[in-house]
């Protein structure tokens, strides 16, 4: 290996981290607010990718359709819940089951032409899935531990890759890059679509962490992560911190979907290996801190990349075993608190 392969290597490995990242952010908010380990996070990757693959030649992407039932369901049961006289914050549920919904289907109906109003359309379709998911599937288990939560988010992930089958079958499909700027860096190609990956990557990171910091909504949600109960007796909606966390993680994955689709094949299970690169990622963070999970995706992304080198065959086994050392780490350095038997 020569010093120009080695700077390609860790080209691709800075891009595949950025998304790994976005991943892990996704996770660890969600995990830290509502408990939930959310694995159906890569679906949503894509579903975004393979929609602006149908949006850019021309057809309706059948997750319109998906997104339409499930803002029906979830209008229904909040009516239900309602005629049960449990209080319901019906501005909130418009905005998730109607505003969102109908944005995005008029946005379809237009059929966009530009790369800019389909990637547009592609967000308005994707993100609202990640609050509607979360009020049918997760809300009504609020209170369940952990272990269940996480039953439900492996019962989701087989149903949402059922479902992208049947949406968009068995082929792949790829994107048009977003830039194609050429540079010579050193010797080294920089594509003008790796750009702007890290760039978006970049920006939403520093947009997150100024909403975590500056804003009240985002205190609000540092606050629930930090305790949930205190949270509710200070009068924090906890029901709305995880309608929120969902569409920032479903923003996330719309996003992520958008810059992966240039890059490399999309095929309708691929964001499972994705998502589970994140999580590995967010595992290296300890499934609290945003830092160390976006520290742990460069070196997973790295670890992908110069693997893929020296040993392709065993890229992914290298990459997940990285998990094994940090969660040994973590259960050497962690308190042991010992349940009481009955």
């Amino acid at each position: 290996m020569d010093v120009q392969i080695a700077l390609l290597l860790g080209q691709d490995g800075i891009v595949n981290g950025a998304i790994y990242g976005l991943m892990g952010l996704a996770l660890v908010l969600v995990f830290s607010v509502t408990r939930v380990i959310f694995i159906p996070q890569g679906e949503l990757v894509a579903f975004a990718a393979l929609s602006m693959a149908v949006l850019n030649g021309g057809g309706v992407p059948r997750t319109l359709w998906l997104l339409l039932g499930l803002a029906a369901v979830t209008l229904l049961v909040e009516a239900w819940r309602h005629r049960r006289g449990t209080a319901v914050d019906w501005a909130a549920t418009l905005v998730w089951t109607v505003l969102f919904p109908a944005l995005a289907g008029a946005m379809v109906w237009l059929r966009p032409g530009s790369l800019a109003l389909q990637a547009l359309t592609t967000l308005l379709v994707v993100a609202p899935l990640g609050p509607l998911l979360y009020r049918l599937a997760y809300r009504p288990l609020a209170d369940a531990t952990v272990l269940m939560l996480l039953i439900v988010s492996v019962a989701l992930h087989g149903v949402l890759v059922g479902l992208g089958l049947l949406f968009f079958g068995a082929e792949g499909s790829r994107t048009p890059a977003f830039s194609d700027l050429r540079l010579n860096l050193g010797g080294v190609a920089v594509t003008g679509q790796s750009l702007v990956v890290v760039g978006v990557t970049l920006v939403l990171v520093i947009a997150l962490f100024r909403f975590f910091g500056r804003s009240m909504v985002g205190k609000a949600l540092r606050a629930t992560a930090m305790n949930r109960v205190g949270a509710r007796l200070m009068g924090i909606p906890t029901e709305l911190s995880g309608d929120l966390s969902f569409a920032l993680a479903g923003l996330i994955g719309a996003v992520s979907g958008l810059l992966i689709g240039p890059l490399t094949t999309v095929y309708y299970d691929t964001g499972f290996l994705i998502g589970l690169k994140g999580f590995v990622a967010a595992i290296i963070g300890g499934m609290v801190s945003y830092p160390l999970a976006l520290a742990g995706a460069l070196l997973v992304g790295q670890l992908e990349s110069f693997s893929s080198f020296w040993a392709s065959a065993y890229k992914e086994v290298l990459v997940f075993t990285l998990i094994i050392p940090v969660l040994w780490w973590r259960s050497m350095n962690s308190l042991h608190v010992e349940e009481d038997e009955e």
